[in-house]
């Protein structure tokens, strides 16, 4: 079954053109490494938590949208060798300075596909 990578972040709307030509830009290198989609999603309706939410998750501000995002690799293994030749690939430095977003406040992390439907 497929390996996710997700990625939850807030971006500046001032900044969401500039997001997008980032994500396709970056879409092209992930795939040449592997990678079988990568998929971008601007928040639309995130009810605000008292506990835990999106907003909250990335310390969102008035001015920014959260942005779920996820990469499908055919495997685990697929994507750890991909993921070390994307971030060795030196296309990745114009995507790196500067990035339309504050990478530090970015939720990541790998998934095991469980249902697929």
């Amino acid at each position: 079954m497929n390996y996710i990578d997700g990625f939850v972040t807030a971006v500046p709307n001032k900044n969401k053109t500039e997001y997008i030509k980032h994500a396709n830009v970056a879409s092209l290198i992930f795939k040449q490494h592997g990678a079988l989609k990568l998929v971008e999603c601007w928040g639309d309706d995130l009810p605000e938590g008292k506990l835990t939410s999106f907003p909250m998750a990335v310390k969102c501000k008035k001015d920014e949208s959260v942005v779920l995002s996820w990469i499908v690799w055919p495997s685990k293994d697929v994507r750890n060798s991909g993921m070390e030749k994307v971030m060795s690939d030196p296309r990745m430095d114009s995507l790196m300075d500067p990035m339309p977003f504050d990478g530090s406040r970015m939720i990541y992390g790998g998934f095991q596909m469980m249902v697929d439907t």
